[in-house]
């Protein structure tokens, strides 16, 4: 699957913490707002990617003609 075997481990050995703090399965608010502005900053990243290719494409395209 692409998944490490450390991965793996650390997962089970955080899911069995939580477990035992007594979480039962919620992500603690931390977490969740640091996955969030991780995901924001990854998303900011994709766009300007997306609009630089979309301009080299065009780039590209004319200088073809």
């Amino acid at each position: 699957m692409g998944v490490g075997r450390s991965n793996v481990s650390r997962w089970v050995r955080e899911f069995r913490k939580d477990q035992q703090d007594g979480a039962k399965g919620e992500i603690p608010r931390k977490e969740l707002e640091a996955e969030v502005k991780r995901l924001k900053k990854e998303n900011q990243r994709l766009q300007m990617e997306r609009e630089i290719l979309k301009k080299a494409a065009a780039f590209f395209a004319k200088e073809s003609n």
